[in-house]
């Protein structure tokens, strides 16, 4: 039996830098969870499906293969085989992904996976369920969070270093829509699990933050 570590949160909380880097201090397998979504998405979207069309969604489910691998101790996904991970990251992909994620075919497919890796493995997941649905006995549990604007900034701060031309305001509303989609879906809506200590990261370094969840996992 693994030692699973759940940490769940809002978009934009960077809940999976955090995971990454707690991964790498702790030496666990880092599950992407976020990423796998954003797989199935991508194969939507390739596929051109709309996001309400949630017949076409269950349908394209079954020939959609999504894993992740490390390859020089970087993390790759994959789409049947096909290397995706630099479209990960696209706008559409991650709105796709949130508007599909709350069909019940589309996380059953995941979670198989993801609890599979966890029985055999030490790892850290993130997402939006992990701590209530996907692995419930996780032997320890964050919740992080951080203000709507800190996590619209970091996110512009992100896209503007890339060089893309983006919007504060936008990002802000699209954050706050996205917190309130997910919040409100039926199926596995984001929520702090009873058992979950909350870490606000809003005036917090990323070193800070990674050493409040090492500390909680101590002898783990």
């Amino acid at each position: 039996m693994g030692i699973n570590i759940a940490i769940d949160g809002p978009a934009g909380a960077g809940k999976s830098t955090i995971a990454k880097l707690v991964a790498r201090e702790k030496g666990y397998i880092y599950v992407d969870t976020g990423a796998m979504y954003r797989g199935l998405a991508i194969h939507f979207l390739d596929q051109g499906i709309q996001a309400g069309e949630t017949d076409k969604i269950i349908e394209a489910c079954k020939d959609a293969q999504v894993t992740i691998r490390y390859e020089e101790g970087v993390q790759q996904v994959y789409l049947n085989g096909q290397n995706i991970t630099s479209r990960l990251r696209d706008e559409e992909v991650g709105n796709m992904a949130s508007k599909s994620s709350p069909v019940p075919e589309v996380r059953a497919k995941l979670l198989e996976l993801q609890q599979g890796l966890a029985r055999e493995q030490d790892v850290i997941m993130d997402g939006r369920d992990i701590g209530t649905c996907v692995l419930p006995d996780a032997d320890v549990k964050v919740y992080l969070t951080a203000s709507v604007e800190t996590r619209a900034k970091r996110r512009y701060d992100e896209l503007v270093e890339k060089g893309i031309a983006c919007d504060l305001e936008e990002i802000k509303r699209d954050i706050a829509e996205r917190d309130e989609r997910d919040m409100t879906r039926k199926t596995a809506p984001l929520k702090q699990a009873e058992d979950a200590v909350l870490i606000d990261s809003s005036d917090m370094t990323v070193d800070e933050v990674v050493a409040a969840i090492t500390a909680l996992c101590g002898g783990h």
